[in-house]
C-alpha cells in the first residue's frame, strides 16, 4: 500500500484534531461551561461534520488525481460547492434567530467552516502541485 498517497488524509486528520483542542481550549478558558452547553451545535458535532466533508473531498480528489490530474481543480470546486450547500441547509435553524448568543455561533460556525475550507484548499494545492 502506497501511504504516500494517502498522506493528505492523515494530515486532514491530525489538522482537525490539533485545531479542535486547541479552538475548544479557547472555549473552556474564555467561556463557563454553561454558555458552552447552550451552543446550538457544539463543537464536537461542528469538527465531526466538516472533518467529515473534508475527508470525502480530499479521498475523492486523490481518486480523481489517479484518473485525471486535470480535473482535480475542477472536482475541488464541484465538491467545495455541494459542501456549501450543505453547510448552508446545516446553519438554517441560526440564521432565523437574532439574539448575541445566536450571533456568536453564527460566528463560530463561520470560522470553523474557513478553517477547514483553508485546510482543504492547501491539501488541494498540493495535490496539484505535486505531479508524478
Amino acid at each position: 500500500m502506497d501511504f504516500k498517497k494517502w498522506k493528505p488524509l492523515l494530515e486532514v486528520l491530525l489538522f482537525s484534531v490539533f485545531m479542535f483542542f486547541l479552538h475548544q481550549a479557547c472555549f473552556s478558558n474564555c467561556f463557563s461551561p454553561n454558555q458552552c452547553e447552550q451552543l446550538y451545535y457544539s463543537l464536537p458535532e461542528l469538527y465531526s461534520f466538516f472533518c467529515t466533508c473534508s475527508l470525502i473531498i480530499v479521498f475523492s480528489l486523490i481518486l480523481v488525481k489517479q484518473k485525471n490530474i486535470d480535473y482535480v481543480g475542477y472536482s475541488f470546486l464541484l465538491l467545495t460547492v455541494l459542501k456549501m450547500v450543505v453547510a448552508y441547509f446545516f446553519l438554517l435553524p441560526l440564521l432565523g434567530t437574532e439574539n448575541q448568543n445566536m450571533r456568536f455561533q453564527k460566528i463560530n460556525f463561520f470560522a470553523v467552516f474557513a478553517l477547514f475550507l483553508t485546510i482543504e484548499t492547501v491539501v488541494t494545492a498540493r495535490i496539484l502541485n505535486n505531479k508524478q
